[in-house]
């Protein structure tokens, strides 16, 4: 049985980045198995914010990869974004983690993927899992049409996808740099 099921969000804004998370951690297509996970940190002598989501394994693989990339290249988090990329791609064993992860630091944001890949948003706000693309758009919604603060709208962000998203709750953890 898979354990899966989350949602989270960035929002870059008047030089705050937030970044928000769910606690749900669902097993299968119909359970619940904890609604008070925390899937948003800091990492990196506070210095960075790491959310992640997919499968909770894998997910923990992906973000453990990442920090010790971060401790490898002093904190520059494209370098290590970048070097986790080049590294799963060029596994031998070619494993794909089912896991996505957002990370930012004062200056920047990346999605980072299981499987390789590096994006950059634009307009400095993303989202990943279930709930990613409803929390996306509420987002962007919010900041097209409000002046509400970068934890603000990360937040509500992730409020208005608990209400449409069955793998996403309303237990939501904000980090800020």
């Amino acid at each position: 049985m898979e354990f899966r099921g989350t949602t989270i969000c960035s929002v870059r804004r008047n030089g705050v980045v937030a970044v928000a998370g769910d606690g749900q951690v669902t097993m299968g297509e119909s359970v619940i198995m904890k609604g008070n996970a925390v899937k948003v940190k800091r990492i990196y002598n506070d210095k960075v914010i790491v959310g992640f989501a997919g499968s909770v394994s894998d997910a923990f693989a992906l973000s453990e990869k990442f920090e010790a990339m971060l401790q490898k290249y002093s904190g520059n988090l494209m370098r290590s974004a970048v070097e986790l990329a080049e590294l799963w791609r060029s596994d031998k064993g070619g494993r794909r983690l089912e896991a996505l992860l957002i990370v930012a630091d004062a200056n920047s944001t990346y999605v980072v993927s299981g499987t390789g890949e590096v994006i950059e948003p634009e307009n400095g706000i993303c989202a990943i899992g279930s709930g990613g693309n409803y929390a996306l758009a509420a987002a962007r919604a919010l900041a097209a049409a409000t002046d509400l603060s970068a934890p603000e709208i990360a937040e509500k962000a992730l409020k208005i996808a608990s209400e449409i998203c069955v793998y996403t709750n309303d237990h939501i953890t904000v980090e800020t740099i």
